[in-house]
């Protein structure tokens, strides 16, 4: 997820900076800005001719990539999000309604029964790419939960407006072409239910689909959504990544052609469809195809006496009120309503602040809006939509300053609260830590408890083991240490697991698991009894524990609870019960670490 929105954040400066050069072309040399993107392009095969102007390949075409990853992120949310509980997805889901439904009301309240009315359909969509981006600006410090209850909610809002752009602006539906894109999806859905893994197969049908949508006279994007939304996202299993290894080391025993084919299709269908597509395409679609998008698009000539004609027209104003005063008050008032209906069951994730700062932010619509303005309007009032939504993007931004400049001159206890909220978090560690089991470092009561799954040959966990180090400086921290031996790959990690847990019944856990971590390249048995005798254990019973395998079952206990709780992988870090994903540096960590400990203490103070 942080990866994912670090992507939004950076491509947001590309995106403004595309804005401003198409306002600067359409401006100073407007007849070029328009012939450029009206240049036809045909592709031809036999007596079959499909041809579109530029803008419209942008529009219809690589925005259909746009919408595949949109697609994804929505899927991901289900499978491996805050989503995955079913419940969670009650609020963003009626908040995006509301969210949309609101500045339409706002629009049609201007526009009803006047020439700008059609256009409705701009004035509802948040620009995901974009809010998130301008959110790392003028929002900074926000915790990254912030960010992912504004991601739920952009995700119903892009949803619901492909089903408007499918149904509302499209014209002269044409039905058996659309019967053809029907039948691609089915089979799409069909061999993702079965696993199939050839990409080349969706390649075609999802070209299938896309050409015959547009044939159809529906706008083909909504072909990138549907297929984003059939590819499942898991965390790799350990079983797999195992059996992933064991081709590879065929390979190295016999590297032949076969065997490389063998070892590279194991090591990719470890990782789940929805991660790979995402890894492929999201950088492109951030970084080049938003962007241009923008660039063409948003170029509008300028002038005092038109700024004086937009800003008095409905479809202007309609647009800007919509969005900045609909989109807030909606996200708001739903998220207050759905929390006093329910008596604290259903909530938001975040705080009250987060909340309103989400509806503001929400109020940048961008991408979505000016493909419906496109199809919508043309000629003065494709001029004036475009003003309205530039409009709205600075007057949404300062707004979301303003609410989080005002969170964060509370005191911080009450900042804490305004940004976080007190809803429960749901847990990622399936299995809680035991004091009575569990190995644990630091103040038994800490408000915050770090737990690392982690294998003594890992050379991952060797670079952690410092930056735990410095983490544990804080008095109000406890770490635990649960045993994840990769025994594919290291093939001395369990008999360390075992030797460690062989000290711990002589009491000395701790002291031989530093020893461990600071030898990592010394783990044969004789360095292993050279450490007990350092550590002045009775290293004859040492050795007894360990030859006859006293510590399996404690061992294989952490690797279950590992296994529950979905890790393959070493080191992987909770805080608090809720997986740490990304960066382990000190930094992250710690950023991770606070968030945990405001949010207990909003939990003991309101619970």
């Amino acid at each position: 997820m942080r990866s994912f929105l670090r992507t939004e954040a950076g491509s947001s400066g590309v995106l403004a900076a595309a804005i401003v050069l198409a306002l600067l072309w359409a401006n100073l040399f407007p007849g070029m800005y328009d012939d450029l993107w009206r240049t036809h392009l045909s592709i031809g095969l036999g007596d079959d001719v499909l041809s579109l102007d530029l803008r419209e390949w942008i529009n219809s075409g690589l925005m259909t990539l746009f919408f595949l990853v949109v697609g994804l992120e929505a899927r991901r949310e289900f499978d491996l999000g805050d989503l995955r509980d079913r419940t969670r997805f009650i609020l963003p889901m009626l908040a995006g309604i509301a969210g949309m439904v609101a500045p339409v009301l706002i629009y049609l309240a201007f526009n009803a029964g006047g020439p700008g009315s059609h256009g409705w359909g701009v004035a509802m969509s948040t620009d995901t790419a974009l809010a998130l981006g301008l959110l790392a600006l003028v929002g900074r410090g926000v915790p990254d939960r912030v960010r992912v209850f504004l991601l739920t909610v952009f995700v119903v809002d892009d949803l619901l407006a492909l089903v408007v752009i499918a149904v509302v602006y499209s014209e002269d539906i044409q039905l058996m072409p659309l019967v053809l894109a029907i039948i691609a999806f089915a089979i799409v859905l069909v061999l993702s239910l079965f696993h199939v893994r050839r990409a080349w197969v969706y390649a075609v049908l999802g070209v299938a689909m896309w050409a015959a949508l547009l044939k159809s006279g529906v706008d083909p994007v909504v072909a990138g959504l549907a297929i984003g939304l059939t590819a499942p996202a898991y965390s790799p299993g350990r079983e797999e990544l195992e059996q992933a290894t064991g081709l590879f080391r065929l390979f190295r025993e016999q590297p032949t052609p076969e065997l490389a084919r063998s070892a590279t299709v194991g090591l990719t269908t470890t990782i789940s469809p929805n991660e790979r597509l995402q890894y492929l395409y999201h950088p492109w679609t951030s970084y080049l195809i938003v962007p241009l998008f923008g660039l063409a698009n948003a170029g509008v000539t300028i002038d005092m006496a038109f700024l004086g004609r937009a800003f008095t027209s409905p479809i202007t104003l309609g647009i800007l009120l919509g969005y900045v005063i609909g989109k807030p008050v909606a996200v708001t008032s739903v998220s207050w309503l759905l929390e006093r209906l329910s008596a604290g069951r259903i909530r938001a994730g975040v705080g009250w602040a987060a909340v309103l700062g989400s509806g503001t932010i929400a109020g940048i619509g961008f991408t979505v809006s000016l493909l419906i303005a496109t199809i919508a309007f043309d000629g003065p009032q494709l001029a004036e939509a475009k003003v309205g939504l530039l409009s709205a993007v600075v007057v949404a931004s300062a707004l979301t300053w303003v609410v989080f400049r005002a969170a964060k001159l509370l005191s911080p206890p009450k900042k804490a609260y305004a940004l976080l909220g007190n809803a429960e978090q749901l847990q990622d560690l399936t299995d809680p830590v035991d004091p009575e089991r569990d190995h644990i470092r630091g103040p038994k009561n800490a408000s915050v408890t770090l737990v690392e799954y982690g294998d003594f040959e890992c050379p991952y966990c060797g670079l952690a083991e410092p930056i735990i180090r410095d983490v544990m400086q804080d008095d109000d921290l406890r770490f635990v240490w649960r045993h994840l031996p990769l025994s594919d790959v290291h093939p001395r990690a369990q008999i360390a697991a075992e030797v460690a847990e062989a000290a711990a019944e002589q009491g000395a856990f701790w002291e031989m698991h530093d020893l461990l971590l600071a030898n990592q390249d010394d783990l044969q048995p004789a360095d292993l009894m050279r450490y007990a005798r350092e550590l002045g254990l009775d290293a004859d019973r040492l050795h007894d524990d360990v030859k006859r395998h006293v510590a399996a079952a404690r061992v294989a206990q952490d690797v279950e609870s590992a296994d529950i709780s979905g890790v393959s992988g070493t080191p992987t870090f909770f805080v608090n019960g809720q997986r740490h994903y990304g960066a382990y540096d000190v930094e992250s960590l710690k950023a991770a670490i606070k968030v945990a400990r405001a949010r207990a203490k909003i939990t003991q103070h309101h619970g």
